[in-house]
């Protein structure tokens, strides 16, 4: 199966997710967060660089709640934006 490449708009949705997530964090350690979510340290550090512009719904979700956002707030603030 061949993925199709991402448009302009979802990676910069992706980067909008990272920098959400990397500041939700603040000053708690990107071991200790991905740890709880049960995700590797490189997984995070892919989605917060937005070098993994998108993630599994799970993955997201499982953040989300290790770092206490809500899901509505995520789409929110990811959502693509109008022209």
């Amino acid at each position: 199966m061949v993925r199709t490449p991402l448009t302009p708009e979802e990676r910069e949705r992706g980067e909008r997710l990272g920098r959400l997530l990397r500041d939700a964090r603040g000053e708690r350690s990107m071991v200790e967060i991905a740890a709880a979510a049960g995700l590797s340290a490189e997984t995070l550090r892919k989605i917060e660089t937005g070098r993994a512009p998108t993630p599994a719904f799970f993955t997201v979700a499982a953040l989300a709640g290790v770092l206490d956002l809500s899901m509505d707030d995520l789409v929110a603030h990811c959502a693509l934006l109008a022209a």
